[in-house]
């Protein structure tokens, strides 16, 4: 299943060394908005990206430009579905970001703190494009979220915007997170897509495009690349 999954990740690779390595590779830019950040890829605490807050309803609006605009086009085409979507926590600095896992740690333990946060430097919210949402009517962030009307109208349709569900269910152990239905980030609509067809989480997707991309290099060139 995996195997043909991955078929639709051979698609783009050729197409994208045509650009420079930031185009060929842009799991490795992190001003681009592919970037693969994970406990494995962290970055700094002096990352700041430059952020906006959207014109939505509810708490901590802040994203990247291009991840605000999407959102809101995106809660535009929810509500005129019917669909009613708030925002919860989107941008996060450093130090926010260990505030909050610190706190988890506290009251949960290390264990359940590892699957549901992020350590810091290790979460997409520092990278301003991820957003937490859920229903008009709560603020509080649920699995259950992903058996709502609200959740599953975002499942099937964030992609169309440019979003994917990042922590899918049944992935748990390639991504390192427990579910969760409500955290989105945005990737840009043309991956999101491919992603979304693919059924793969962002992780293994990227893996699977370096590997292609590294295969098609090697037979360009016919000897292994440094």
């Amino acid at each position: 299943m995996v195997i043909e999954q991955a078929l639709s990740v051979m698609l783009l690779a050729a197409s994208l060394l045509k650009g420079g390595m930031d185009v060929a590779m842009p799991d490795k830019n992190i001003d681009g908005t592919f970037f693969l950040i994970n406990r494995s890829q962290m970055i700094s605490e002096d990352y700041v990206p430059k952020t906006r807050i959207t014109d939505l309803a509810g708490l901590s609006q802040s994203m990247r430009e291009d991840a605000a605009t999407a959102l809101e086009e995106m809660f535009a085409a929810a509500k005129a579905d019917g669909v009613r979507l708030a925002t919860v926590s989107g941008y996060r600095s450093y130090s926010k970001q260990n505030t909050i896992y610190e706190r988890k740690v506290a009251s949960a333990g290390i264990e359940v703190a590892d699957s549901y946060v992020a350590l810091p430097g290790s979460s997409e919210h520092q990278l301003g494009l991820a957003m937490d949402v859920t229903k008009s009517t709560s603020s509080s962030l649920s699995s259950k979220f992903g058996t709502t009307t609200e959740g599953q109208w975002v499942a099937e349709n964030a992609h169309l915007y440019g979003f994917i569900i990042r922590y899918q269910e049944g992935m748990e152990e390639i991504t390192g997170y427990a579910y969760e239905p409500w955290h989105i980030r945005y990737i840009g609509k043309e991956y999101a897509k491919a992603v979304y067809k693919s059924g793969l989480p962002l992780d293994l997707y990227v893996s699977l495009h370096r590997m292609e991309l590294y295969t098609y290099l090697v037979q360009q060139t016919n000897e292994v690349l440094p």
